[in-house]
């Protein structure tokens, strides 16, 4: 989808938000976990959402012990729960809630490499 949201800190701003590092803020951006707007002098721009996201990533580094493969997974799970979460909320036939329920988990073994469990197996 197309980003709407407009960015409000300049990294420096964003760090000191943060408590982080600028450089730990740019790595997360080379290795895709945020992608920051970018002005057209080329400043990063963070937006309150990357604010957010990064935060999480801080907990999920810091407190959890994940490192960078870990919690671009976790995030990945996360968006797809999210997904779940909307696509609910506008449909209110039960029937397709079940299917696009079964659908999202069947992504999530995929999105883990895991093999679905067969059916009366747990």
């Amino acid at each position: 989808y197309a980003r709407e949201i407009e960015g409000v800190y300049i990294i420096s701003v964003a760090a000191r938000i943060l408590s982080m590092h600028p450089q730990t803020l740019r790595k997360y951006e080379r290795v895709g976990l945020v992608s920051p707007n970018r002005t057209g002098g080329m400043l990063r721009l963070y937006s309150e959402e990357d604010i957010a996201r990064i935060r999480l990533i801080k907990h999920l580094v810091e407190d959890l012990g994940l490192n960078l493969a870990g919690v671009e997974l976790t995030l990945q799970v996360v968006n797809q729960l999210l997904r779940l979460r909307w696509e609910m909320g506008q449909t209110p036939d039960p029937g397709q809630a079940i299917g696009l329920v079964a659908s999202h988990i069947d992504e999530m073994f995929t999105l883990l490499n895991l093999s679905l469990p067969k059916e009366g197996q747990r």
